[in-house]
């Protein structure tokens, strides 16, 4: 009994240890996580093994359908909820294994948000610069620094000149404008943005997008938007779509100086491998193969192949050979 419970404790010790290594050295790192609701006598699955890695700096997407578990995992990377398993952490936080105390400084000091709706983010009987030095007064910031830092971050923004306005006297893009610095407030490794221009003109959107481009690239801050917008990839860097509870596709954006030295942007879409080899097949590549259930695979030596399981033009040539020289 002893050997068995020291062997249990090692497996373990040894699952805890790959899990921490397994995105060290990101902001965010998600390992195969799971979360389960239950409704009445039913339970649903949210988040079925969801892998995710995020490095310190960048400026990302994570889009999916309604009911796809994007926002499921906003709650969790928030602080807001808990996973039922797997692992994940945000700047060194571990989500699953947070104190009250930690979550609540978890997210105060840690990540900032930006909502979709304004009043979420600003109260409206205070001014600009009040709602931005809010978040430093609870942490207890000297009046004087926290004046001159709010007074910075609306600069930032491009609302230098409109600190008294309360937000009934700004347009839904300054409002937006007023939370992101908020969110910026006590300075936060990770600011999280849920349909931050879900309310918002095309024109506006664009704007609201290249404020969190500066905020990224001024303060080094990790920015990761949340939203069913498709179009939203034309503004990050990377775009990381959720089916199904799992991440499924991911589009990396870079930009190059061609020829004639015009700036050309390219993107291309890549499936994603889970860390036990799972991917998604995008849905127009199942309905256009008709692919059903269960697949043929086969292997070369730089790539593999997936065909319908039953078309026989692409069963091995090995069985084809056979069945021949039996006849």
């Amino acid at each position: 009994m002893s050997e068995s419970l020291d062997f249990q404790e090692l497996r373990e010790r040894a699952a805890t240890t790959e899990r921490i290594a397994y995105g060290i050295d990101s902001v965010i790192a998600c390992d195969n996580l799971v979360k389960i609701y239950k409704v009445a006598e039913l339970e649903v699955v949210a988040l079925q093994g969801l892998d995710l890695l995020v490095d310190q700096g960048e400026f990302i997407a994570i889009v999916g359908a309604s009911g796809s578990g994007k926002s499921t995992l906003l709650n969790i990377l928030g602080g807001l909820d808990v996973p039922s398993a797997g692992a994940a952490a945000v700047a060194g936080y571990d989500l699953l294994n947070m104190s009250s105390e930690d979550r609540t400084r978890y997210r105060r000091q840690v990540i900032g948000f930006v909502w979709q709706q304004t009043a979420r983010n600003l109260l409206p009987y205070l001014s600009a610069q009040e709602n931005v030095e809010l978040p430093m007064i609870l942490e207890g910031t000297p009046r004087g620094i926290r004046h001159a830092r709010a007074t910075e971050l609306l600069e930032l923004v491009g609302l230098g000149d409109r600190t008294d306005h309360r937000p009934e006297q700004l347009s839904g893009g300054e409002q937006q404008r007023v939370a992101i610095a908020v969110s910026l407030a006590n300075a936060p490794s990770v600011i999280f943005a849920d349909e931050p221009t879900g309310e918002l003109d095309t024109a506006t959107s664009s704007e609201i997008f290249e404020v969190l481009r500066t905020v990224n690239q001024d303060q080094g801050v990790t920015v990761v938007v949340v939203t069913h917008d498709p179009l939203v990839s034309e503004h990050v860097n990377r775009t990381v779509a959720i089916r199904d509870g799992r991440t499924s596709t991911e589009t990396l954006r870079r930009t190059e100086i061609d020829e004639a030295g015009e700036t050309q942007t390219y993107a291309e879409e890549f499936v994603v491998l889970d860390r036990v080899g799972r991917l998604q097949l995008p849905e127009h590549y199942v309905d256009s193969l008709e692919l059903k259930r269960r697949v043929r695979l086969t292997l070369d030596d730089d790539h593999a192949n997936v065909w319908p399981d039953t078309d026989e033009r692409y069963r091995p040539a090995r069985e084809r050979e056979t069945e021949e020289v039996g006849e």
